[in-house]
């Protein structure tokens, strides 16, 4: 009797630490696979299992709730993608795409876009660029859209989730932003070419009118032998002479003009930039010791980068001269004028070469547009120099930068990536 007591206590032990367990595994298994739908049932007799259920269920209704607020602001983003002017495209490794936002079908032309090779039916180097770009790149694609091509700026982020990577790319059309900055480019070329060839045209017309009318009366007169005064032959060697300075004024500036046009990639070498900087000096050394200048020498002698030394070298010229002509400007002040030339190797290979002057600085307004072709701050210059120099410097893929403080100095830094 005691025995079989004992073993259906025994049994009933075991059958409630196995519904427990049960419970406890079929929980777990629901938080695992996301399903948050079972409920336990409650009693109110306050038993432990109760107690466990209710535990349960409260669980079950935070997992809810979760949930809930996430699909909430999954949606709340999701219309934020959608409804962005932007085009956005995200895509597994396989082209799967995940995400494709209502800005980027309408770019594209598409209506619906299961995996990115479709786009092949758009444009096939977009497929290759999309596959290709990493994590900050950009590129920019010609799409032919309703007989028309516009440009589309194409950049990609990589990004892992949960295991899986895939690309987000962002698409923009700047057509119009471009067509914008060309027609502005158009304007500024087109205002700079017709004032430089009024100033010259208008006087050559001007003064050739007057020589061809006195010319004219000299021939009405019907005499082989015109007397002409002193006076007169003075008119026509001013005339003939203004004339001819600025039809040679007119030739340079055309000159000027071709060679921005015409500069050669770059024959790179091994150059030291010690002795081209001394080169340099000693070419304008005349001007240089003219205006008592003091020249402040801080290149390394073992610095060397690969350049083309004839190229660079025309750069520091035009530095240098403008630097020389900026200084000259402290001829009335009672100011020791300094040019420092420094130079230092970058951690990350390739120079910095620094040209400064103590000289009146650049209004900052006018530092803006020192590189702009034809813009220029001096009484006699051409504009040139500098539009040149950040082109070469681009070609060596490098860059030239500018800093001026009004009545303080103004520095240049070339920097050279190799």
């Amino acid at each position: 009797m005691v025995f079989g007591l004992i073993l259906l206590q025994s049994y009933y032990l075991y059958y409630w630490l196995e519904k427990s367990n049960r419970e406890v595994i079929s929980f777990l298994e629901s938080i695992q696979w996301d399903d948050f739908s079972h409920t336990y049932p409650e009693k109110p007799n306050g038993s432990s299992i109760d107690h466990l259920y209710y535990e349960f269920n409260s669980v079950m209704r935070k997992f809810r709730d979760i949930r809930t607020e996430k699909e909430a602001q999954y949606q709340y983003l999701k219309t934020i993608v959608q409804y962005v002017g932007i085009g956005i495209i995200t895509f597994e490794k396989n082209g799967e795409v995940q995400i494709v936002n209502a800005a980027a079908k309408k770019l594209l032309g598409i209506k619906h876009l299961r995996n990115i090779k479709q786009l092949t039916t758009v444009n096939d180097k977009l497929v290759t660029t999309l596959k290709e770009l990493r994590t900050g790149g950009r590129d920019l694609i010609k799409i032919g859209k309703n007989e028309d091509e516009v440009q589309v700026a194409v950049y990609a982020i990589e990004l892992s989730m949960r295991g899986k990577e895939f690309k987000l790319i962002s698409l923009q059309n700047i057509q119009s932003e471009l067509e914008e900055k060309e027609m502005e480019a158009w304007q500024n070329l087109i205002r700079v070419l017709t004032h430089e060839i009024m100033n010259s045209v208008t006087p050559i017309s001007s003064l050739a009118a007057t020589i061809e009318t006195e010319v004219k009366e000299f021939l009405d007169n019907e005499h082989d032998v015109n007397p002409i005064t002193n006076e007169q032959l003075e008119d026509f060697h001013l005339a003939l002479h203004t004339i001819h300075r600025r039809s040679d004024s007119l030739i340079k500036f055309v000159s000027d003009f071709r060679n921005m046009t015409r500069i050669t990639l770059p024959n790179l070498g091994d150059v030291f930039l010690k002795p081209l900087i001394d080169h340099v000096l000693a070419l304008l050394k005349p001007e240089i010791e003219k205006r008592e200048i003091q020249i402040v020498n801080e290149v390394p002698k073992n610095l060397s980068i690969l350049i083309d030394e004839l190229q660079i070298e025309q750069v520091v010229i035009n530095l240098v001269k403008n630097a020389i002509e900026a200084l000259a400007e402290n001829d009335d002040l009672n100011k020791v004028k300094i040019l420092t030339l420094k130079a230092e190797a970058r951690k990350d290979g390739g120079a910095l070469v620094y040209i400064r002057d103590n000289g009146p600085g650049i209004e900052e307004e006018a530092v803006k547009k020192v590189f702009i072709p034809f813009f220029t701050t001096k009484k006699s210059g051409s504009g040139i120099g500098l539009s040149l120099s950040r082109q070469i410097m681009r070609h060596h893929q490098g860059n030239i930068s500018v800093k001026s403080v009004v009545n303080e100095g103004t520095e240049f830094l070339l920097k050279f990536t190799q």
